[in-house]
């Protein structure tokens, strides 16, 4: 964690409470939805070596969060949370619980109650209020006797993490949400070649960072580490042209199941100016055609998503989170 940071993490034995405030590199948007999306909580939640799966979450007043926390010799723990209060990007609250695999909450451990409170500070940082109530003292004194401290506190360094590449990415891809269409091309191998060419006759420079290699991905224990083959492939590349269109490329190596020929290697990536726009977009665009990849944030900080349209013609929707 970056000393700069606020973390505090106190015991209050009088009112069977633990209270923990941690702040984080990144913006409210952000930070509220590492921790209200299944898809990214699932990045961070449970402390290293265990990961989060989650089976269903139902993100409302009266919903609950079900998923289970799995060890790498396969160790199943179920768990659920229930929410009671939620305010947009300020506040939520909800009962957790160890259960078992059908969601019966395991009375055998105690169950608390959390309350979350959001802030961003100028912008840059946010800081994560955190109360979490228990019944009795001696409930309070079993959770901290099973290593809650060291447990949540790893968690929240994975959110660390998570939150410093996200929050990286997202700025230096795009700043804002101004509409764009731009092409994608695929190559098997040799995208900076091709792009350095392609500079070389437009006579501009990169834009996003440059370019990124596969090696840039960060860490996520559920998919296996990049091969040492591929971490110098591009990952991703930006390059204005002409007319103010961009072209974007990356490479598709055989070793990660890619197989490109022409009819695949290109396609229109539409970058709208809302989230709803680009679900409206994606749903009639792809009707009656061949979704490749479901309409979901992805890791470097984006809702998108692929297909063929009924055509066979290649289109991207891209919308940059803020």
């Amino acid at each position: 964690m970056n000393p700069n940071l606020l973390f505090d993490f106190t015991v209050d034995k009088e009112k069977n409470t633990i209270r923990v405030k941690r702040e984080f590199a990144a913006d409210l948007d952000l930070v509220w939805d590492a921790w209200t999306k299944p898809e990214m909580l699932d990045h961070w939640w449970a402390p290293k070596p265990y990961q989060t799966k989650t089976k269903s979450m139902d993100f409302r007043e009266g919903g609950s969060w079900f998923y289970a926390m799995v060890s790498p010799e396969n160790e199943i723990h179920w768990c659920r949370a229930d929410y009671k209060k939620i305010e947009p990007k300020k506040h939520f609250s909800g009962l957790d619980a160890f259960c078992d695999e059908d969601g019966n909450v395991n009375k055998e451990f105690p169950r608390s109650l959390w309350n979350n409170t959001f802030s961003e500070n100028k912008g840059t940082t946010t800081t994560v209020d955190i109360t979490i109530q228990y019944d009795t003292l001696s409930d309070l004194e079993k959770i901290i006797g099973f290593g809650f401290k060291e447990g949540f506190s790893a968690a929240l360094g994975n959110l660390d993490q998570y939150l410093e590449a996200q929050f990286q990415l997202r700025k230096e891809y795009k700043t804002d949400n101004r509409v764009r269409v731009c092409t994608y091309l695929n190559f098997p191998g040799n995208t900076e070649e091709a792009f350095l060419f392609y500079q070389s006759v437009f006579k501009t420079q990169f834009a996003g960072g440059g370019i990124r290699r596969f090696g840039d991905i960060p860490a996520d224990a559920s998919h296996p580490p990049v091969a040492d083959s591929i971490k110098k492939m591009v990952l991703h590349v930006q390059l204005p042209i002409t007319g103010n269109h961009i072209l974007m490329g990356t490479d598709a190596p055989k070793e990660m199941g890619f197989t490109l020929v022409q009819g695949n290697n290109m396609h229109i990536c539409i970058e709208p100016e809302t989230r709803e726009e680009a679900k409206r977009i994606f749903d009639e665009l792809s009707a009656g055609g061949n979704v490749t990849m479901p309409l979901k944030d992805m890791f470097f900080g984006a809702y998108f998503g692929e297909f063929s349209d009924k055509y066979g013609i290649n289109w991207m929707i891209n919308y940059q989170n803020k």
